[in-house]
């Protein structure tokens, strides 16, 4: 799952992927960034693995082309291969309204894709005029569809249903894409600053770039605390950037363990277990026969994979049942 970090000159968005990708991202503009997973820790306990890994979210640092009141046409193009957005906006510096900010790029992205509806209208509409030509009546029902939302200056991502279909998908709407909104803040305003209320596929998180990228850059764990804590800070504000990240794009985890590696898997909500058996690797779906699962809630009542048997909650899914998070499979399969 690929998320791009966007944002106007003097934002702080360079500085909130050097955080995220920690140490050395000087020299790359993207980063594999591994999504906190607090689950496999007991996981490990028990079955003593060679390695723990995580699932990753690829951040990719995306290049500042349109100054300090534009995203640029250039971002605008390349941010459609992505699959979430992470906007960072100017709290701090007193330059330019940060609200100003949040309402700029939410028309950009409605006006970029605009551009793309109209453009494939008047071919569609061409199209409709030749004689023995392949029209398309159901694509240009759905863009226009797009078109009016548009228009009302709301972004498509409210249209969940009109965003799911087939037809569309190839268009890779920029507004359609669920995005995080990162305020950036001074370190004087942590704690006391609020964001705006959350809406559907659009969430928001309040951060000290400067402070995070500075946090990121301790290497040493007791360093780290003892810089938290003379700070009062908590938590770091990444960890709930990545989880909030994960959530907008509408992610479960589910989790394999055995005594090689513990690990755990990104899933889309409501996928089945075939599916999940296809993230892992597609001989295994191609093989897929049963997927032996336990849900965490019965593994942390029953502490092992034996006794959960014993109890009868160790359970023998089909292709179809639908992976719940936290779900921890064990496929059977047959190459």
């Amino acid at each position: 799952m690929k998320t791009a970090i966007i944002g106007f000159a003097g934002s702080g968005k360079t500085e909130i992927f050097r955080a995220l990708a920690g140490p050395g991202a000087r020299a790359v503009a993207r980063a594999m960034v591994k999504v906190p997973e607090p689950r496999l820790i007991p996981l490990a306990r028990v079955f003593k693995p060679k390695k723990i890994t995580r699932s990753e979210i690829e951040y990719q640092d995306m290049p500042g082309s349109g100054g300090t009141k534009s995203l640029g046409n250039r971002v605008l193009s390349e941010i459609r291969g992505c699959d979430c957005l992470l906007a960072v906006v100017d709290a701090f510096s007193g330059g330019f309204d940060p609200a100003s900010q949040h309402s700029s790029i939410e028309e950009e992205l409605i006006v970029s894709d605009m551009a793309v509806i109209e453009k494939k209208l008047e071919k569609l509409s061409q199209d409709r005029q030749k004689a023995g030509h392949l029209y398309d009546p159901k694509t240009e029902e759905l863009l226009i569809r797009a078109m009016n939302i548009l228009e009302q200056e709301k972004p498509l991502r409210l249209d969940e249903a009109l965003c799911a279909e087939p037809a569309l998908k190839g268009f890779a709407f920029v507004s359609a894409k669920p995005i995080l909104y990162a305020w950036n803040i001074s370190e004087s305003k942590m704690g006391s600053f609020k964001p705006p209320e959350e809406q559907k596929g659009m969430g928001h998180i309040s951060a000290s770039a400067m402070l995070e990228r500075e946090m990121a850059e301790l290497e040493n764990p007791e360093e780290l605390a003892m810089f938290m804590h003379e700070l009062g800070v908590r938590e770091s504000a990444l960890d709930r950037v990545i989880a909030k990240t994960y959530n907008l794009m509408n992610l479960i985890t589910f989790l394999t363990v055995g005594d090689k590696e513990v690990r755990s898997w990104a899933l889309k909500k409501n996928s089945t277990a075939f599916e999940a058996a296809g993230a892992i690797h597609s001989d295994i779906q191609k093989g897929f026969i049963r997927a032996e699962t336990l849900s965490w809630e019965d593994f942390l009542k029953y502490g092992d994979m034996k006794k959960a048997k014993e109890k009868g909650v160790l359970r023998l899914e089909g292709k179809e049942y639908i992976v719940k998070d936290g779900d921890i499979i064990t496929f059977r399969f047959n190459v």
